[in-house]
Formats: C-alpha cells, structure tokens, sequence
C-alpha cells in the first residue's frame, strides 16, 4: 500500500494527502505518527493547512488538526478547502489572519520620534519614549505611549474605530482613531502628569483619565 499520509509543503502552508482506502481511525494514527517523525523538518511556523484526496467531515478535520498540534510544533492558522487556486488563496487566507492576530498582540518601539518622523506599524505599538511635535505615528491597532504624546497619532488605521490610545503625558496635536478626527484645542494644555486613555466614541473622541472604570467601560 501507498503512504496513506503525504506531507506536501507549499510557500504559505501545508497539504495532506489523505488515503481514501482506510479507515478514519487508522488514518489519523497514520497522520499522527507522520507529524510526530517530521516534526523537527517541519519546525515551528504558523502555517495554513489543506486535506487532500478524501471526503472528511468537520469534526474530522477538527480531530486531525488536534493530532497535528499536538505532534508537531506547528500553529494551525487556518484551514483551506480545496480549489483551483489554493496557492494564491494560501497566501492572502495566511496573511488576513496573521495582520488579525497581530493588530491584537503587537509590537515594541524604543526610541524618542523628532518632528518630521513618521512611524507605521501593521500591529498595536508600544513606544518606550516620547512622540515629539511635528512626528506621527500610524497603527493598525493601539497605540500606548510610556512617555509624552505631542505630535499626530493614528490608531485603528485598519479601521477599527474600538482601538485606543494611551500617553503617561498626553498633549497630542491631533489624534484620530479609525474614521474619527480630534485635534488639540488652541490654548496650551494644562500641565498634568497622569497616564491618560483616548478613545473613541458615537463619533467622538474622548480623552479620560488611566482607571479600571474607563477600562472597564471601553469596547476593546
């Protein structure tokens, strides 16, 4: 008999080429033991993944994905049926999950942004340091400042409109979140020194002091 499990790789994910000519439950030790001797091929990625040569039903899909991340050190992202253009639907399916994973993680920046800078990131940002006047930075999630926020940022540019921002000091020129627009007022702003939380709400933007009652009551 033929492998009843063949492991075919492409440049976003993987193809499993099932055996139609055995049981499911012997099928699926097979998958088992096919990940578990390749798992150190196979490494660790995030992967989309597609079945190959056989009918399953989702609760046997489901049950081969568990094998699969349980014998190997691979993230399932997502699971693609069959079609004439799996290859090119691989890579856009792959890269809309991943931007959505990560606009809910993120990433660190360290580093003070001086006028005429312009930052943009695909996920949520930290910034250890300050956001001078005439710099900007553009988020596809959230943006936390751990310094002073004086110029332009823009949060939920992926448009989400339930993202927010967070300063230690918060003096932006403008700020906008998704398709919402707030600009400072023209009087100089009070000097304060407590952490402050910008969102966005029925239309407008908000600027509230950092407490677990503003947190509690913002959609995230």
């Amino acid at each position: 008999m033929k492998n009843p499990v063949v492991i075919k790789g492409t440049k976003s994910g993987i193809v499993v080429h099932l055996s139609a000519d055995i049981p499911f439950d012997e099928l699926k030790e097979k998958v088992c033991e096919k990940f578990k001797a390749s798992a150190s091929f196979l490494g660790n990625a995030q992967i989309a993944l597609s079945f190959q040569g056989r009918s399953i039903s989702d609760s046997e899909q489901f049950e081969l994905v568990e094998c699969i991340t349980k014998n190997s050190q691979l993230d399932v992202v997502c699971i693609i049926d069959d079609d004439a253009a799996r290859e090119a639907y691989f890579n856009r399916t792959l890269e809309e999950k991943l931007m959505a994973m990560n606009s809910n993680t993120g990433q660190f920046y360290k580093g003070t942004l001086r006028s005429g800078q312009v930052l943009e990131f695909d996920t949520s940002i930290v910034i250890l340091g300050d956001i001078n006047a005439g710099a900007q930075v553009v988020s596809a999630g959230n943006v936390v400042v751990l310094g002073k926020l004086l110029g332009n940022v823009y949060a939920g540019a992926s448009g989400r409109n339930n993202s927010f921002v967070v300063a230690l000091q918060m003096y932006p020129t403008q700020i906008r979140i998704g398709d919402v627009i707030a600009r400072s007022p023209d009087e100089r702003w009070k000097i304060e020194t407590e952490a402050k939380i910008a969102f966005s709400q029925k239309g407008n933007i908000y600027i509230e002091p950092l407490d677990r009652n503003v947190l509690k009551d913002i959609s995230l």
